[in-house]
């Protein structure tokens, strides 16, 4: 049942274990009393970090359920695929950040779909590697079944190429060997992926690779076949999916996992190396069923000149259409890997010839520089990140900055805000604040951008609300922090987004 008044509310989250009596208490004696409005206790939770945004959202509609997977508390949704969510949680036995995927509804009466669910989970638990997503667990809880991992602060690789457009060739190569490494130890203990993808590779805020998802692909075995046209489902040995089938039906090599795993490995090299999809993309199973999605793919070196041509000629044997002209185990393509490692340092940017002539000059004792490289795509939309905790004025403002032709990332966290701004590249062109009901907590974390030197180049819009006109005094500013209060008009924020980050896309 919805709580009406501030009073069923806070039973409602202290029966759940969300808030205990001391976070109600300093909460009644703050607000002044226990007759208040909903929406002001709710608000003040938030605020002081009590609850979050989706415990906040769920518990105004009345839900007991969703909150908890075995030891993990649900904070927010951080994605969604086909079959499953996934959560960002905190072990409430440790304190430790978790994942927890949570598989979707209407998967739930599938028994089939369900036990494999389970065993890859189970499976999974066994598997250790430093470039594999660690499980931690995997049980039910009501009739909901849950897998929880270890939580990766970073981006998926789709992600990071929808920011920051193609990376230069050594961070490439580095990315796809650290695959290869997850693979390598995967494939020797007789586990193949079955579904990489840009989505199923995390680059986490030091650089480092883990892959997820492993075998769980076999749930969508069945609906593969199907699309197929094969009437006839072995549900022990068809593991892969839609696009693993349609694949190893055009090369007549079917249930080949391992050299089917290196083909996709190859168009993570392509993507990394492009900024672009080697496969065109798309829901429709009819278009991914479709043969002529990997015979038509646009040459590597056609969408991506600047890439040296070594790098090119690995990509192109991973990729082969042909499994026997592949490299036969990942070993073989890490090992193709090596010397390119060396000769394309991360962050260079460099050709090989560029290379080459850059390390003469400086043997020479001569002062090299080397200009940085283009954009791959100089008309890529702008990117901000917006940290605001509800979810009304989060879609308002999405909205508003999409119009104005910027992309926009969503965060109810200023701290994670943070994190994810102390990488390399940055997840976005601007960081923009609200302080609408975080407070004094955006205003903390607005200051520390322009304090610490870490942040200096972090460009950042506060937005302050009217009523909160005495946060503007706190705030710290300087050429690339600035106030903006609401109600402003669009010329306002057009143009300190020019002069913070250029013109948008």
């Amino acid at each position: 049942m919805q709580p009406t008044t501030a009073e069923e509310f806070a039973h409602l989250a202290q029966e759940l274990e969300l808030v205990s009596a001391a976070d109600l208490q300093t909460a009644w004696a703050e607000l002044g009393g226990h007759n208040v409005p909903v929406e002001d206790l709710g608000n003040h939770l938030l605020r002081r970090e009590v609850i979050t945004g989706y415990q906040l959202d769920r518990l105004r509609r009345g839900d007991r359920r969703g909150y908890f997977f075995g030891s993990a508390k649900i904070l927010y949704q951080v994605g969604a695929g086909s079959f499953a969510r996934v959560y960002r949680a905190v072990n409430v036995n440790n304190g430790t950040m978790l994942a927890v995927k949570v598989l979707r509804n209407r998967f739930t009466q599938d028994a089939e779909k369900c036990r494999w669910f389970r065993r890859e989970g189970e499976m999974g638990r066994l598997v250790r590697h430093p470039n594999i997503c660690a499980i931690e667990d995997v049980g039910q809880e009501n009739n909901s079944i849950y897998i929880t991992m270890e939580f990766v602060e970073g981006q998926t690789l789709r992600e990071l190429i929808k920011i920051r457009g193609a990376i230069d060739p050594g961070r490439a190569i580095n990315l796809l060997d650290q695959m290869c490494g997850g693979l390598e130890y995967a494939h020797r203990r007789g586990m193949t992926h079955g579904d990489i993808k840009a989505s199923n590779v995390l680059v986490s805020s030091v650089g480092q690779v883990k892959l997820v998802d492993f075998g769980l692909a076999r749930i969508d075995a069945d609906t593969a076949d199907k699309a197929l046209g094969n009437t006839k489902t072995d549900k022990g040995e068809n593991l892969r999916t839609l696009d693993y089938a349609t694949l190893e039906k055009l090369a007549g090599m079917k249930d080949d996992g391992i050299r089917s795993d290196i083909y996709f490995l190859g168009t993570m090299g392509y993507i990394a190396l492009s900024g672009a999809s080697a496969l065109v993309e798309s829901r429709d199973r009819a278009v991914r069923a479709d043969p002529r999605r990997y015979t038509s793919v646009v040459p590597l070196h056609t969408r991506a000149p600047g890439v040296p041509r070594d790098i090119i000629d690995v990509i192109n044997r991973m990729m082969h259409l042909d499994p026997m002209e592949r490299f036969q185990t990942v070993s073989d393509a890490r090992r193709a890997l090596e010397p390119l490692l060396e000769k394309y340092p991360i962050g260079t940017g460099l050709t090989g010839t560029d290379h080459a002539a850059a390390t003469g000059a400086q043997a020479a004792g001569e002062a090299a520089t080397v200009a940085e490289p283009p954009p791959a795509n100089p008309s890529k939309k702008r990117a901000i990140m917006l940290v605001e905790t509800t979810g009304r004025a989060q879609q308002q403002l999405k909205d508003f900055f999409g119009k104005l032709g910027f992309r926009v990332l969503l965060t109810e966290n200023p701290q994670r805000a943070l994190a994810r701004f102390s990488t390399t590249p940055l997840p976005a062109d601007c960081l923009v604040i609200s302080t609408q009901s975080l407070g004094d907590e955006a205003i903390d974390a607005f200051n520390k951008l322009t304090t610490d030197p870490f942040f200096s180049q972090v460009p950042a819009i506060l937005l302050v609300g009217q009523k909160q006109r005495e946060l503007v005094e706190k705030a710290v500013l300087d050429e690339r922090r600035r106030v903006l209060v609401t109600p402003f008009h669009t010329r306002q924020i057009t143009d300190m987004l020019g002069e913070l980050v250029g013109e948008s896309g």
